[in-house]
């Protein structure tokens, strides 16, 4: 990742702190991109500790002026974009669909959907042949879980899979290379969200022994991912577009 520029989402925690200390601890120049700025600097801080050259810039994903001003940025201080990693999204509300208001499901479907379409293509003109692009969807988006009132959460991430797929074919002959990772159960921060609407839902961090087979009960972590992610947009993988991974300890070939 020598000399590269990477623009990451959600930089602010979990998977996308995660994968920007990766990228920098590999050399790339990272813009760390979030909506909680004190987040942002405390990673920044930190990886400026460790030699790394990183910007931060305030943005919900959500919003196409302000993504196309961290882009901005981006460019104007380290002068190219090599790597986009459309990280940033939320559980949203978890209700049935007779509790599950029309505002509730947009908002879901406004950040996770709408916020990587729009980072996409704020980022895409700007990055040349051998870049790469990658979306963090989720394996809801490609299996149906027991767990109920998942409907916008689930359509969020089918979206975003599908978003990948058909931007691997288009940007391809431009030499850019898309690709989804489908993490499973991960111990990150999103989990302690409690949706709007039902006090108490919340979606489980822990899971009964041997739900998930290679670790039985144990969820991933968010460095795990940020592997994949580095993997992903490195040059090891430049034949490697329009594929969706899994990362979830064979999670989700129990669901059916």
């Amino acid at each position: 990742m020598h000399d590269k520029v990477a623009f990451v989402t959600g930089a602010g925690s979990g998977i996308g702190e995660a994968s920007a200390r990766l990228l920098a601890a590999r050399g790339a120049r990272v813009a760390l991109v979030g909506r909680t700025e004190d987040e942002l600097e405390e990673v920044a801080e930190s990886i400026r500790g460790e030699g790394g050259e990183v910007l931060t810039a305030l943005a919900d994903v959500s919003d196409e002026a302000a993504v196309d001003e961290a882009v901005r940025a981006t460019l104007e201080q380290f002068g190219r974009l090599d790597v986009v990693v459309a990280n940033a999204g939320v559980n949203g509300t978890w209700a049935g669909i007779d509790d599950l208001s029309v505002e509730d499901f947009r908002s879901t479907i406004d950040i996770n959907l709408t916020g990587t379409f729009i980072t996409l293509k704020a980022t895409v003109p700007h990055i040349g042949r051998g870049g790469s692009a990658v979306v963090i969807a989720s394996v809801n988006g490609t299996r149906i879980f027991s767990n109920s009132g998942a409907s916008a959460y689930s359509a969020s991430k089918a979206g975003q899979v599908a978003l990948t797929k058909m931007l691997a074919v288009e940007l391809g002959p431009r030499g850019i290379r898309v690709n989804v990772i489908c993490p499973g159960a991960i111990d990150t921060e999103i989990s302690d969200n409690t949706d709007s609407q039902n006090e108490g839902v919340k979606i489980p961090v822990e899971f009964p022994q041997g739900t998930i087979p290679l670790t039985g009960s144990e969820s991933g972590t968010a460095e795990q991912v940020a592997a994949l992610v580095g993997f992903l947009a490195s040059d090891a993988a430049d034949h490697i577009s329009g594929t969706e991974v899994w990362i979830d300890g064979a999670q989700s070939l129990l669901q059916g």
